[in-house]
Order: C-alpha cells, then sequence, then structure tokens
C-alpha cells in the first residue's frame, strides 16, 4: 500500500508537520522509508536517544536505520522500533567519520556572536528548525572572568513542556558552544516562563515550517 501523507503534531508543540505513512498503529512509515530512502547497516552497537520519550537506549550491530534528518551533527533515525537520535560522535556507527565535525570551531568577531551561531546548529530532531528560529533561546549570557576565561549561561524552553528530549536537546546546545575557542564554561537551563507560543517563531522559521 502507497502510503498517505498525514498532518502530524509534533511532541505537543502544536507544530504541524506532513508526514508519509501508512498508519500510526503499524510502522509501515520505516519500512516504507527503508524501501524507498536507502537503510543504512549499523556497524556496532550505538547510543541513542529514543525519541520523543528521551530514553537512552543502545541500537544494535547489524539494525537497519534510514537517516531522516541531519541537522546540527545530530542524525535523526527510523529504526524497526520507531524515530531515535544519534549523536555526532557515533556517527561511525552509521558509516559517517565524526572527526569531521568534533574540531573546534575559531570565534572571528564577537563571542556573543559566535555562541548565537552554534546555538542555530541546535536542532529538535522531530522539527526542521533550529532553536533560536523556534524562539526557543530567551537569553544568553557570555561573561569573561579576570583570568581571561569566558563562561556562557542560556537559558532555553521547550515547544511543550512535557516533551521528554529537553535534557538531550540541552546536552546538545552545551556541546555546541562548547566546541568554540575560548569558552571553558558553559551551562544551558531549561526555563517555561513565558510558556512558548508559535509567535516566538521566527519569519524564517515560519517560512520553513509552512505556516506564514
Amino acid at each position: 500500500m502507497k502510503p498517505r501523507a498525514v498532518t502530524i503534531v509534533t511532541c505537543g508543540s502544536g507544530i504541524k508537520r506532513k508526514i508519509r505513512l501508512a498508519s500510526f498503529l503499524e510502522w509501515n512509515y520505516v519500512w516504507w522509508l527503508m524501501d524507498t530512502q536507502g537503510e543504512i547497516i549499523l556497524g556496532r552497537d550505538c547510543d541513542a536517544v529514543q525519541i520523543p520519550s528521551g530514553h537512552p537506549i543502545v541500537l544494535p550491530a547489524g539494525m537497519s536505520v534510514v537517516i531522516t534528518q541531519s541537522l546540527g551533527g545530530t542524525f535523526t533515525v527510523a529504526t524497526p522500533g520507531g524515530l531515535a537520535r544519534i549523536d555526532l560522535k557515533d556517527a561511525d556507527a552509521l558509516g559517517l567519520d565524526p572527526a569531521e565535525g568534533l574540531q573546534k570551531v575559531k570565534v572571528e568577531g564577537s563571542k556573543q556572536d559566535a555562541v548565537w551561531n552554534q546555538l542555530k546548529l541546535v536542532f529538535d530532531p522531530e522539527i526542521p528548525v533550529n532553536v533560536v528560529d523556534l524562539g526557543l533561546i530567551y537569553d544568553c549570557e557570555v561573561k569573561t572572568q579576570e583570568n581571561g576565561t569566558s563562561s556562557v549561561l542560556v537559558k532555553m524552553t521547550l515547544t511543550a513542556p512535557g516533551c521528554g528530549m529537553g535534557p538531550t536537546i540541552a546536552a546538545d546546545a552545551r556541546s555546541k558552544i562548547l566546541a568554540l575557542e575560548g569558552i571553558d564554561e558553559a551551562d544551558v537551563e531549561l526555563v517555561w516562563d513565558p510558556a512558548w507560543n508559535q509567535s516566538m517563531i521566527s519569519e524564517a522559521g515560519k517560512m520553513k515550517l509552512g505556516i506564514l
């Protein structure tokens, strides 16, 4: 049976995305992806995070997966058991070279601007728009100490308070910030006030989501 287009709401956010799947009751979507998009056989056991629960899991060597989203150095994959997120450090399990994305990032211009640029490389694994354009970053403060070291404090929210991927997204943001040369400490705090709503999405983000 050919999959049909279905509109779903991701992680309680109210953001609607149109995907193709045959049924929510079966994983026909996963099998359709593997048939049409090209599957990858995992070369080793691979740490991952289950989507949307946020639970850590291990995908076994030999499992067939399909990369459905590759943004900001992380990979969302469809597996026979559902969607999962794989970090860049485990990209070799997908047959990719993780070293290509692990080098320190040179800061050109202000550290503040550099941090914001790094945050634009952080994505919700279910939404193809970075956390900055989604309006999830409420505050970003860079402090330089007397000894020359720099620390960053970011306050961010989620599209839905119950989303289990929150700690994973926050950890990804922290790692992106610490990839900058000259940044020694980084803390990403999840906050819920004010509550996020779709009006906070940038124009670029709304265009990407098709909600303009």
